[in-house]
Protein backbone atom coordinates (compact mmCIF):
# COMPACT_ATOMS: atom_id res chain seq x y z
CA UNK A 1 0.00 0.00 0.00
CA UNK A 2 1.66 3.23 -1.14
CA UNK A 3 1.14 6.16 0.90
CA UNK A 4 -1.04 9.13 -0.82
CA UNK A 5 1.34 11.97 -2.88
CA UNK A 6 1.00 15.84 -2.24
CA UNK A 7 -0.75 15.28 -5.91
CA UNK A 8 -3.36 13.11 -3.90
CA UNK A 9 -3.55 15.85 -1.50
CA UNK A 10 -4.13 18.81 -3.53
CA UNK A 11 -7.10 16.20 -5.46
CA UNK A 12 -8.16 15.50 -2.90
CA UNK A 13 -9.03 18.95 -1.50
CA UNK A 14 -10.39 19.55 -4.91
CA UNK A 15 -12.67 16.85 -4.62
CA UNK A 16 -14.42 17.59 -0.93
CA UNK A 17 -14.54 21.50 -1.27
CA UNK A 18 -18.09 21.70 -2.36
CA UNK A 19 -18.84 19.32 0.43
CA UNK A 20 -16.74 20.61 3.41
CA UNK A 21 -15.75 24.52 4.19
CA UNK A 22 -12.17 26.00 4.78
CA UNK A 23 -11.64 26.03 8.57
CA UNK A 24 -10.46 29.19 10.20
CA UNK A 25 -6.90 29.63 11.48
CA UNK A 26 -7.39 31.74 14.74
CA UNK A 27 -4.49 34.03 16.21
CA UNK A 28 -5.05 32.97 19.51
CA UNK A 29 -3.30 36.48 21.70
CA UNK A 30 -3.71 35.74 25.00
CA UNK A 31 -1.87 32.27 24.26
CA UNK A 32 0.68 33.65 22.10
CA UNK A 33 1.08 36.25 24.83
CA UNK A 34 1.46 33.43 27.10
CA UNK A 35 4.16 30.86 25.07
CA UNK A 36 5.83 33.64 23.61
CA UNK A 37 5.09 32.95 19.97
CA UNK A 38 2.61 33.53 17.90
CA UNK A 39 0.27 31.05 18.27
CA UNK A 40 -2.84 30.17 15.52
CA UNK A 41 -5.22 27.40 16.42
CA UNK A 42 -6.84 25.43 13.19
CA UNK A 43 -10.38 24.67 14.07
CA UNK A 44 -11.26 21.80 13.07
CA UNK A 45 -14.09 22.01 15.41
CA UNK A 46 -16.32 23.61 13.55
CA UNK A 47 -16.12 21.16 10.58
CA UNK A 48 -20.08 19.30 10.00
CA UNK A 49 -19.16 16.57 12.14
CA UNK A 50 -16.85 18.66 14.41
CA UNK A 51 -13.91 16.85 13.97
CA UNK A 52 -11.21 17.08 11.45
CA UNK A 53 -11.64 12.93 10.40
CA UNK A 54 -14.85 14.33 7.73
CA UNK A 55 -12.34 15.44 5.35
CA UNK A 56 -11.07 11.79 4.65
CA UNK A 57 -13.97 10.21 5.06
CA UNK A 58 -15.78 12.23 2.48
CA UNK A 59 -12.63 12.16 0.04
CA UNK A 60 -12.90 8.43 0.34
CA UNK A 61 -16.63 7.30 0.11
CA UNK A 62 -17.03 10.20 -2.54
CA UNK A 63 -14.27 7.78 -4.54
CA UNK A 64 -15.59 4.38 -3.70
CA UNK A 65 -19.34 5.28 -4.45
CA UNK A 66 -18.49 6.79 -7.48
CA UNK A 67 -16.13 4.14 -9.27
CA UNK A 68 -18.55 1.30 -7.99
CA UNK A 69 -21.02 -0.66 -10.20
CA UNK A 70 -24.04 -0.60 -7.34
CA UNK A 71 -24.93 0.48 -3.79
CA UNK A 72 -22.01 0.42 -1.57
CA UNK A 73 -22.00 -1.08 2.19
CA UNK A 74 -19.35 0.19 3.89
CA UNK A 75 -18.17 -1.10 7.19
CA UNK A 76 -15.00 0.38 9.52
CA UNK A 77 -14.42 0.42 13.52
CA UNK A 78 -14.29 3.78 15.61
CA UNK A 79 -14.62 5.27 19.23
CA UNK A 80 -16.60 8.12 17.07
CA UNK A 81 -15.11 11.01 15.01
CA UNK A 82 -13.85 8.38 12.37
CA UNK A 83 -17.22 6.77 11.81
CA UNK A 84 -18.96 9.55 12.20
CA UNK A 85 -17.07 10.89 8.89
CA UNK A 86 -17.91 7.87 6.90
CA UNK A 87 -21.66 8.10 8.13
CA UNK A 88 -21.73 11.30 6.95
CA UNK A 89 -19.96 10.68 3.68
CA UNK A 90 -22.40 7.35 3.67
CA UNK A 91 -25.32 9.81 3.73
CA UNK A 92 -24.33 12.13 1.31
CA UNK A 93 -23.50 9.84 -1.50
CA UNK A 94 -25.78 6.82 -0.68
CA UNK A 95 -23.88 3.72 0.78
CA UNK A 96 -24.80 1.59 3.78
CA UNK A 97 -22.39 2.10 6.38
CA UNK A 98 -21.78 -0.13 9.57
CA UNK A 99 -20.09 1.01 12.39
CA UNK A 100 -17.91 -1.29 15.61
CA UNK A 101 -17.23 0.63 18.30
CA UNK A 102 -16.10 -0.74 21.90
CA UNK A 103 -18.17 -1.42 24.69
CA UNK A 104 -16.14 0.51 27.68
CA UNK A 105 -15.13 3.82 27.70
CA UNK A 106 -17.07 5.19 24.83
CA UNK A 107 -18.65 8.85 23.55
CA UNK A 108 -21.94 8.23 23.85
CA UNK A 109 -22.93 11.52 21.83
CA UNK A 110 -20.46 10.22 19.11
CA UNK A 111 -22.41 7.01 19.32
CA UNK A 112 -25.52 8.54 18.60
CA UNK A 113 -24.40 11.30 16.05
CA UNK A 114 -23.13 8.38 13.80
CA UNK A 115 -26.74 6.82 14.18
CA UNK A 116 -28.19 9.95 13.47
CA UNK A 117 -26.08 10.25 10.56
CA UNK A 118 -28.07 6.98 9.22
CA UNK A 119 -25.13 4.59 10.11
CA UNK A 120 -25.87 1.09 12.03
CA UNK A 121 -23.43 0.86 15.23
CA UNK A 122 -22.38 -2.40 16.82
CA UNK A 123 -20.38 -2.56 19.74
CA UNK A 124 -18.14 -5.50 20.56
CA UNK A 125 -15.45 -5.68 22.63
CA UNK A 126 -13.33 -3.69 25.50
CA UNK A 127 -11.36 -1.54 23.60
CA UNK A 128 -10.97 0.02 20.12
CA UNK A 129 -8.57 -2.90 18.66
CA UNK A 130 -11.11 -5.89 20.13
CA UNK A 131 -13.65 -3.86 17.77
CA UNK A 132 -11.49 -3.17 14.97
CA UNK A 133 -10.81 -7.07 14.87
CA UNK A 134 -14.64 -8.28 15.07
CA UNK A 135 -15.32 -5.60 11.97
CA UNK A 136 -12.26 -6.86 9.85
CA UNK A 137 -13.56 -10.57 10.37
CA UNK A 138 -17.14 -9.48 9.39
CA UNK A 139 -16.25 -7.14 6.67
CA UNK A 140 -14.12 -10.88 5.30
CA UNK A 141 -17.33 -13.04 6.14
CA UNK A 142 -19.70 -10.67 4.17
CA UNK A 143 -17.84 -9.30 1.77
CA UNK A 144 -18.16 -5.64 2.84
CA UNK A 145 -15.82 -2.54 2.10
CA UNK A 146 -13.72 -2.37 5.16
CA UNK A 147 -12.57 1.08 5.68
CA UNK A 148 -9.30 0.92 7.83
CA UNK A 149 -9.23 4.16 10.18
CA UNK A 150 -5.47 4.76 9.05
CA UNK A 151 -4.68 2.59 6.64
CA UNK A 152 -6.18 4.13 3.79
CA UNK A 153 -4.30 6.44 1.44
CA UNK A 154 -7.55 8.47 0.46
CA UNK A 155 -8.06 8.57 3.97
CA UNK A 156 -5.01 10.79 4.71
CA UNK A 157 -4.89 12.29 1.60
CA UNK A 158 -8.30 14.06 2.36
CA UNK A 159 -7.02 14.86 6.02
CA UNK A 160 -3.82 16.38 4.20
CA UNK A 161 -6.08 19.35 2.76
CA UNK A 162 -5.68 20.63 6.66
CA UNK A 163 -1.89 21.64 5.69
CA UNK A 164 -3.23 23.18 2.25
CA UNK A 165 -5.28 25.95 3.82
CA UNK A 166 -2.49 25.88 6.42
CA UNK A 167 -0.14 27.45 4.07
CA UNK A 168 -2.25 29.44 2.25
CA UNK A 169 -3.42 31.25 5.43
CA UNK A 170 0.04 31.33 6.92
CA UNK A 171 2.75 31.01 4.56
CA UNK A 172 5.63 31.65 6.81
CA UNK A 173 4.79 29.24 9.11
CA UNK A 174 7.71 27.81 11.27
CA UNK A 175 5.56 24.73 13.04
CA UNK A 176 2.75 22.50 13.26
CA UNK A 177 1.64 20.36 15.88
CA UNK A 178 -0.76 17.63 15.32
CA UNK A 179 -2.29 15.39 17.31
CA UNK A 180 -1.68 11.40 16.65
CA UNK A 181 -4.08 8.79 17.72
CA UNK A 182 -4.10 6.96 14.54
CA UNK A 183 -1.52 8.93 12.85
CA UNK A 184 -3.77 10.09 9.84
CA UNK A 185 -3.90 14.39 10.83
CA UNK A 186 -0.21 13.84 11.68
CA UNK A 187 1.06 11.89 8.18
CA UNK A 188 -1.21 14.23 6.00
CA UNK A 189 0.45 17.31 7.22
CA UNK A 190 3.70 16.35 6.97
CA UNK A 191 3.45 15.31 3.55
CA UNK A 192 2.30 18.52 2.91
CA UNK A 193 5.03 20.47 4.78
CA UNK A 194 7.71 18.68 3.39
CA UNK A 195 7.00 19.79 -0.33
CA UNK A 196 5.51 23.32 0.25
CA UNK A 197 8.36 23.97 3.18
CA UNK A 198 10.76 21.49 4.58
CA UNK A 199 12.12 23.86 6.89
CA UNK A 200 8.89 23.59 8.91
CA UNK A 201 9.05 21.47 11.69
CA UNK A 202 5.90 18.98 12.36
CA UNK A 203 5.11 17.79 15.69
CA UNK A 204 3.03 14.82 16.60
CA UNK A 205 1.37 14.55 20.44
CA UNK A 206 -0.04 11.54 21.90
CA UNK A 207 -1.19 10.56 25.47
CA UNK A 208 1.57 8.83 27.42
CA UNK A 209 -1.80 6.98 29.36
CA UNK A 210 -1.98 5.61 24.88
CA UNK A 211 1.48 5.71 23.52
CA UNK A 212 0.93 2.95 20.66
CA UNK A 213 2.13 5.43 18.47
CA UNK A 214 4.84 7.04 19.78
CA UNK A 215 6.24 4.07 20.73
CA UNK A 216 5.94 2.86 17.02
CA UNK A 217 7.84 5.98 16.03
CA UNK A 218 10.47 5.99 18.20
CA UNK A 219 11.44 2.55 18.13
CA UNK A 220 10.65 1.55 14.42
CA UNK A 221 8.32 -1.21 14.81
CA UNK A 222 4.75 -1.96 14.39
CA UNK A 223 4.25 -3.89 17.80
CA UNK A 224 1.05 -3.50 19.85
CA UNK A 225 1.26 -1.69 23.10
CA UNK A 226 0.48 -3.53 25.97
CA UNK A 227 -1.31 -0.85 27.42
CA UNK A 228 -4.20 2.01 26.64
CA UNK A 229 -5.57 3.63 29.44
CA UNK A 230 -6.31 7.42 28.43
CA UNK A 231 -9.90 8.74 28.93
CA UNK A 232 -9.68 10.49 25.63
CA UNK A 233 -10.76 8.01 23.47
CA UNK A 234 -9.82 9.93 20.17
CA UNK A 235 -6.06 9.33 21.39
CA UNK A 236 -6.67 5.43 22.18
CA UNK A 237 -5.34 2.79 20.42
CA UNK A 238 -3.31 -0.19 21.27
CA UNK A 239 -1.76 -1.20 17.58
CA UNK A 240 0.07 1.17 15.92
CA UNK A 241 -0.78 1.70 12.01
CA UNK A 242 1.64 0.77 8.97
CA UNK A 243 0.52 3.39 6.63
CA UNK A 244 0.33 6.65 8.97
CA UNK A 245 3.73 5.27 10.68
CA UNK A 246 5.84 5.02 7.37
CA UNK A 247 5.00 8.59 6.49
CA UNK A 248 5.57 9.79 10.04
CA UNK A 249 9.22 7.23 10.24
CA UNK A 250 10.22 9.37 7.41
CA UNK A 251 8.66 12.50 7.50
CA UNK A 252 7.53 13.42 11.24
CA UNK A 253 10.00 16.03 12.85
CA UNK A 254 9.18 15.24 16.32
CA UNK A 255 6.91 13.24 19.00
CA UNK A 256 5.86 14.49 22.11
CA UNK A 257 3.89 12.55 25.00
CA UNK A 258 1.80 14.27 27.17
CA UNK A 259 -0.42 13.50 30.10
CA UNK A 260 -4.11 13.31 30.15
CA UNK A 261 -4.13 15.36 32.54
CA UNK A 262 -1.78 18.37 30.50
CA UNK A 263 -4.80 17.27 27.92
CA UNK A 264 -7.48 18.12 30.29
CA UNK A 265 -5.79 21.52 31.23
CA UNK A 266 -5.62 22.50 27.59
CA UNK A 267 -9.53 21.64 27.11
CA UNK A 268 -9.66 24.16 29.87
CA UNK A 269 -7.29 26.83 28.65
CA UNK A 270 -9.01 26.60 25.15
CA UNK A 271 -12.31 27.47 26.10
CA UNK A 272 -10.94 30.42 28.71
CA UNK A 273 -8.79 31.52 25.88
CA UNK A 274 -9.41 30.66 22.67
CA UNK A 275 -13.43 30.36 23.11
CA UNK A 276 -12.89 27.02 21.67
CA UNK A 277 -15.02 23.85 22.71
CA UNK A 278 -11.99 21.13 22.28
CA UNK A 279 -11.86 17.09 23.42
CA UNK A 280 -9.27 15.41 24.85
CA UNK A 281 -7.86 14.72 21.14
CA UNK A 282 -8.05 18.22 19.61
CA UNK A 283 -6.39 19.86 23.17
CA UNK A 284 -3.42 17.27 22.96
CA UNK A 285 -1.99 20.12 20.17
CA UNK A 286 -2.26 22.77 22.64
CA UNK A 287 -0.89 20.46 25.81
CA UNK A 288 2.46 19.56 23.54
CA UNK A 289 2.90 23.33 22.59
CA UNK A 290 2.73 24.20 26.38
CA UNK A 291 5.20 21.57 27.25
CA UNK A 292 7.50 22.67 24.81
CA UNK A 293 6.99 26.68 25.04
CA UNK A 294 10.75 27.44 25.35
CA UNK A 295 11.81 25.82 22.16
CA UNK A 296 8.60 27.74 20.38
CA UNK A 297 9.64 31.17 21.44
CA UNK A 298 9.27 33.93 18.92
CA UNK A 299 7.95 31.61 16.21
CA UNK A 300 4.81 30.87 14.26
CA UNK A 301 3.23 28.06 15.32
CA UNK A 302 -0.32 26.18 14.40
CA UNK A 303 -1.83 23.90 16.58
CA UNK A 304 -4.53 21.69 15.37
CA UNK A 305 -7.43 21.54 16.87
CA UNK A 306 -8.55 18.43 15.52
CA UNK A 307 -12.12 17.96 17.25
CA UNK A 308 -14.46 19.58 19.75
CA UNK A 309 -16.85 16.37 20.62
CA UNK A 310 -15.78 15.85 24.25
CA UNK A 311 -18.31 14.20 26.65
CA UNK A 312 -20.80 16.91 28.15
CA UNK A 313 -20.25 15.43 31.66
CA UNK A 314 -16.46 15.45 31.21
CA UNK A 315 -16.79 19.07 29.78
CA UNK A 316 -18.86 19.89 32.42
CA UNK A 317 -16.19 18.83 35.29
CA UNK A 318 -13.63 20.83 33.64
CA UNK A 319 -15.67 23.91 33.50
CA UNK A 320 -15.10 25.27 37.13
CA UNK A 321 -11.25 25.26 36.49
CA UNK A 322 -12.12 27.85 33.65
CA UNK A 323 -12.62 30.62 36.35
CA UNK A 324 -9.63 30.04 38.26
Amino acid sequence: MLPPTFKDIVAAREFISPYLPKTPLVRVAKLSEELGCDYYVKLENLLPTGAFKVRGGVNLVGNEVSSASGRVTLVSASTGNHGQSIAFAGRLFGARVIIYAPTENVNESKMQAMRDLGAEVRLHGRDFDEARLECERVARAEGFRYVHSANEPKLIAGVGAIGLEIFEDLPDIDVIIAPAGGGSCASGNCIVANKLNPRVRVIAAQSEAAPAMWHAWRNRTLDPYPTMQTEHEGLGTRVPFELTNKILWELLDDFLLVTDEEINEAIVVLARDAKQVAEGAGAASLAAAIKLRDRLRGKKVVGILTGGNIPLERFRKLMPRVAE
